[in-house]
């Protein structure tokens, strides 16, 4: 059976061993999986640093919108999911850059860990592309 909608993928390894994609588009509508740290080479980029982390997430989630046809304007909620909330600060500070102006509903929350525990933060973020509007 073939997949409803358009995906991408950013790379990552676990994206085909899980059977994932990094983003997904039915319609108006955009979800990016929850996204880590990876850089290009498939290794953990600012290992012990949460703000290089959320600034390689949110990079990776901004390219996948433009593939998906969508980009950060049209986010309307994110998770941030940290495995210490003490880097909160740092986390949130990148998360304002890339989206002071635009204040999509947000989550953040402490977890247990992820797949690779260099990972300190994983983002997910949903998106709806607005319909042109008539003239």
């Amino acid at each position: 059976m073939e997949p409803i909608g358009s995906r991408v993928s950013s790379g990552s390894p676990y994206e085909p061993q899980v059977g994932f994609s990094r983003g997904a588009r039915i319609g108006s509508i955009v979800a990016i999986a929850g996204t880590a740290p990876i850089g290009p080479d498939g290794k953990t980029v600012g290992i012990g640093d949460a703000a290089v982390q959320t600034r390689r997430c949110l990079e990776i989630i901004d390219a996948a919108l433009h593939e998906l046809g969508s980009d950060l304007r049209h986010v309307i909620r994110t998770r941030m999911l940290l495995t210490d909330i003490s880097d909160w600060d740092a986390v949130a500070r990148v998360h304002g850059e890339f989206f002071s102006d635009i204040r999509p509903a947000s989550t953040m929350v402490q977890v247990v860990g992820f797949i690779d525990p260099e990972w300190l933060v994983e983002i997910e973020a949903d998106a709806v592309i607005p319909e042109p509007e008539a003239v």
